[in-house]
């Protein structure tokens, strides 16, 4: 067993390990790593967010551009620390009334076109290929009432009752398939990260698998 002589390689085997030590029970190794990994995140995700947005989008055009009117979102913005102060905590409402209607109101129709309009496009067409013929005209008209009866299950506009209600139930059922295939999509990638860093032990440091 020969051990790797590069210190960032020890270093990494040391972090895997107190992140495995969750294992046992959490204990100041696991929080250890933790605290450092959230730490380094934020840290990072500051710089990116300042040279990417606000240096670009306020910095410049405020003090190089003199284009005064983009102070107004840099204080919408800068209302968000407000979340600190607790007599003042109520104004940070301001800033996320902003961010949710607008992120919402420009997301609904990209959302529509290519969540629903799209997909039932695609749908249909593959459920009226004939010219396809076996099984991927079978899984098209699958595809085809697994769409539609999910949409069912959403529409709202009158009570589920009769015809609605049957295919309301039939798509919890194709719901209830997506979700169970998401969990297990899930499951996979975190048990590949579980095998990367094993391999990760095994070769980059004791050298026991080359």
């Amino acid at each position: 067993m020969i051990f790797s002589s590069n210190i960032g390689v020890w270093i990494a085997a040391f972090l895997t390990l107190c992140i495995f030590s969750f294992l046992y029970k959490e204990n100041p190794f696991y929080r250890f790593a933790e605290h450092l990994f959230v730490g380094i995140s934020a840290g990072y995700g500051v710089a990116v967010y300042f040279n990417n947005a606000i240096w670009p989008n306020l910095v410049i055009p405020v003090f190089v551009q003199h284009n005064f009117l983009f102070i107004i979102p840099g204080v919408i913005g800068a209302m968000f620390f407000f979340r600190f102060f607790s007599k003042l905590g109520y104004l940070i409402l301001i800033p996320m009334a902003v961010l949710l209607g607008m992120g919402n109101g420009m997301a609904l129709a990209p959302t529509i076109q290519a969540d629903v309009i799209r997909q039932l496009q695609s749908t249909v067409a593959d459920a009226t290929n004939i010219g396809q013929g076996g099984w991927t005209l079978v899984w098209g008209l699958v595809s085809f009432i697994g769409v539609i009866t999910t949409l069912s299950y959403f529409f709202f506009s009158r009570e589920q009752k009769g015809a609605l209600k049957v295919s309301a139930n039939i798509g919890i059922w194709f719901i209830m398939i997506g979700f169970g295939a998401s969990f297990g999509n899930t499951v996979m990638a975190r048990i590949s990260l579980l095998i990367g860093r094993v391999q990760f032990l095994l070769t980059d440091w004791i050298h026991i698998i080359k």
